[in-house]
């Protein structure tokens, strides 16, 4: 074999070992692709929602919890007809949440969340009952500092 022959075997190899290089990359890209697109995004639970919810004795009681969800951890307060309580911590799996408040003692929200809506119940000492509250959107042209 000559030498040119030699070089031109050569560089036909490194082309194909650049090809494969580029088919292999190809395959990455895609196969991620792929799993991003069967993985669901986990809506983020961080917002304000708006509603009502129930004690033992049957009474209505309104309420806002105000909440942020950040690296896994929830904190924000929950404000309602008999007081405001904040939250100390909680969990969210998938469209299962758990809230954690302190309302002179552990308080607890067990609730599914559903279309922007937590549904569930509450409860705290001797009390609780059933909960819905509904994520509403920002409110605009909220308290500013004066200048």
């Amino acid at each position: 074999m000559s030498r040119k022959n030699v070089a031109e075997l050569g560089r036909i190899f490194v082309a194909a070992r650049w090809c494969l290089a580029g088919l292999m990359v190809a395959l990455c890209f895609a196969a991620q692709a792929q799993q991003d697109k069967s993985a669901p995004a986990k809506a983020s639970l961080t917002g304000r929602y708006e509603g009502t919810a129930k004690n033992k004795a049957e009474e209505v009681i309104t309420v806002s919890i105000d909440l942020t969800e950040k690296e896994g951890a929830l904190s924000g307060t929950i404000n309602s007809s008999h007081g405001d309580f904040p939250i100390t911590g909680g969990s969210h799996q998938g469209e299962t949440v758990t809230i954690e408040f302190d309302a002179g003692g552990p308080g607890t929200i067990s609730a599914r969340l559903t279309d922007d809506r937590l549904v569930g119940t509450w409860s705290a000492g001797e009390d609780g009952g059933p909960l819905d509250v509904k994520k509403v959107a920002a409110q605009e042209g909220g308290p500013k500092g004066k200048s």
